[in-house]
């Protein structure tokens, strides 16, 4: 029995990739381009035709692309993607992003954590570090954070005090805003805070997509004794549309080791701690 092109099973790019991840390299192709028909992007992905129109149109239907005769055009959210499509983009380097960002807290500390998927693996090791599951009268650790999926992973975890903000969730990044996510920093403080950033330089110091994001991360800084921003290679050097906090607000960045070096020299002459993981 022969197969027909469209039935063989995905070759190429597309052999071992989960389908978010298919669709997260999908997006950020149409992202470039603007526009693709479904022959190009199977060539370029090395899957199926057929795997390529239902992509297209599953996506469509979640408002991510528009379809057209023969292949889709980017929508404008294509710069910033949902948490789950953006969570397979340089995940390794994120790993060692966060182990050692978790390696500053201190058994007790009180930490702030926004949104994003490189804070989100820290919020997993912190929660999974041995030292922090002592038992006693006080938690291990108390994290606060305006990210929803933070909040869900770590409200099982009986050793970890897990205070979340209120407000409106954006679907982007599952984190909370508005005057209810801002109202709690008026009643805590922190010891340190990490904070995930969509673009980091030593010019313009950390910054965000959303503008609404960018005012609780930004007291969320404010109320924090350290502050650490987590960024890997490729938010380094690079600048988003909100400013969460000058450089000079910046005490530690952990990035990896695809950072660029002059950048990073920029943030050691302006007196910031570079941990390269």
């Amino acid at each position: 029995m022969t197969t027909s092109p469209d039935s063989r099973p995905p070759a190429g790019k597309g052999t071992g990739v989960t389908r978010h991840e298919r669709w997260n390299a999908l997006l950020e192709l149409l992202a470039d381009a603007g526009r693709l028909t479904v022959e190009e992007a199977s060539l370029r992905m090395g899957v199926s035709a057929a795997t390529i129109r239902r992509d297209f149109d599953q996506l469509a239907q979640q408002q991510m692309l528009t379809r057209t005769r023969g292949g889709a055009v980017a929508q404008s959210v294509s710069y910033d993607l949902p948490l789950r499509y953006k969570a397979a983009r340089h995940a390794t380097e994120k790993q060692r992003i966060a182990a050692a960002t978790a390696e500053l807290a201190e058994p007790g500390s009180i930490i702030g954590l926004n949104g994003g998927t490189t804070t989100s693996e820290v919020a997993r090791v912190l929660a999974t570090r041995a030292d922090l599951h002592a038992e006693g009268p006080t938690p291990a650790i108390t994290i606060v954070t305006n990210a929803l999926n933070i909040g869900n992973e770590l409200a099982v975890r009986p050793h970890v005090k897990i205070v979340l903000t209120g407000g409106v969730p954006r679907p982007q990044s599952y984190e909370l805003t508005g005057p209810l996510a801002t109202g709690i920093f008026d009643h805590v403080t922190l010891d340190v805070a990490v904070i995930g950033v969509n673009g980091v330089t030593a010019r313009h110091g950390a910054t965000c997509h959303n503008e609404g994001e960018a005012v609780v991360n930004r007291l969320m800084a404010e109320r924090a004794d350290r502050v650490v921003v987590v960024a890997d290679g490729s938010k380094i050097g690079h600048r988003a549309f909100a400013r969460i906090c000058g450089t000079d607000e910046i005490d530690v960045l952990v990035t990896d080791a695809t950072a660029p070096e002059s950048e990073l020299a920029a943030f050691t002459e302006a007196g910031v701690h570079v941990i390269q993981a």
